[in-house]
């Protein structure tokens, strides 16, 4: 799944499968029950302690299945420098768990040392990208892996960004050696929230580069749609979610769901979903 020229090496493969977000409310049920389901994905931060019931059903679903950490506080966009502090207890988790991925995201959420708690989006400069570059070439190097960085939903455009979002994507992920974890949901979202073409940004995404794929939920409020993690995959996504599948292959994809969590039954529900389109795509494709 790595370009060849990667110099990291990943001690685990993810399959190229569906998953589901890991959450606290079915520790115990998937742990009972073991749904046939690909691969589980769970917020690094949430595991930084150093025991305690979090850790110990982590090992235990480890143990049973591959696992991939996500990111959402380290701030590769920022112009702080990188929370050492962070990086360090996120290396002590992959040393632990060896997760098949890691990821972050495109974006930036603390300022002189102050912690915004968002995935606040950057402008498309190229200041903005050596910066992003760098904290990347960082982390990595810190890491000694290959980290993914995912595009994030947007409610504002910068008057003064000079780079197409996904053109910013495709250079960070040449520049840098990192991976693309495809958002598809807040393809669509900024797609409506901003006017851009989300047909065009998935051409636009080298096939290589793209490791993994999120599928997530949204609400609307009035013309504007927010990225909430809060309900089933609306069907513009699943229609954008096939022409990704088609594009870039049998790639692992996850259903994500943080806010409102429902029964693990519609978590599988869904994955079952996104399963049958990345059967018949990849079919199609191979």
């Amino acid at each position: 799944m790595q370009p060849l020229n990667s110099r990291f090496e990943v001690p685990a493969e993810i399959p190229c499968r569906v998953g589901i977000g890991l959450r606290a409310p079915h520790y115990r049920q998937i742990l009972s029950e073991r749904p046939a389901i690909g691969w589980m994905e769970v917020h690094s931060e949430n595991y930084f302690g150093d025991g305690g019931q979090p850790l110990h059903y982590l090992q235990r679903i480890r143990d049973a299945y591959p696992l991939s950490l996500h990111g959402v506080g380290l701030c590769l966009g920022t112009t702080d420098h990188l929370d050492r502090d962070h990086l360090r207890r996120l290396r002590v988790l992959v040393e632990r768990f060896e997760p098949g991925l890691v990821s972050e995201h495109l974006s930036w959420g603390v300022v002189a040392g102050r912690f915004l708690n968002d995935l606040l989006p950057l402008p498309y400069t190229e200041e903005a990208l050596a910066v992003l570059c760098e904290h990347v070439h960082e982390a990595q190097d810190y890491l000694g892996r290959q980290i993914l960085v995912e595009n994030v939903s947007s409610y504002i455009r910068f008057r003064h960004s000079t780079i197409p979002e996904h053109e910013f994507v495709t250079e960070l992920a040449a520049r840098t050696d990192c991976g693309i974890l495809l958002d598809v949901n807040n393809v669509h979202v900024n797609a409506v929230n901003h006017g851009i073409d989300p047909l065009r940004y998935l051409e636009a995404m080298p096939v290589h580069a793209v490791k993994e794929i999120h599928l997530a939920g949204f609400d609307r409020v009035h013309d504007l749609l927010i990225d909430t993690h809060g309900q089933r995959v609306a069907e513009p996504v699943w229609r954008l979610y096939r022409r990704a599948a088609k594009r870039f292959g049998a790639v692992p994809t996850l259903i994500e769901w943080d806010t409102d969590i429902p029964e693990l039954a519609v978590l599988l529900d869904e994955a079952g979903k996104a399963s049958a389109i990345l059967g018949d795509e990849h079919a199609v494709s191979a």
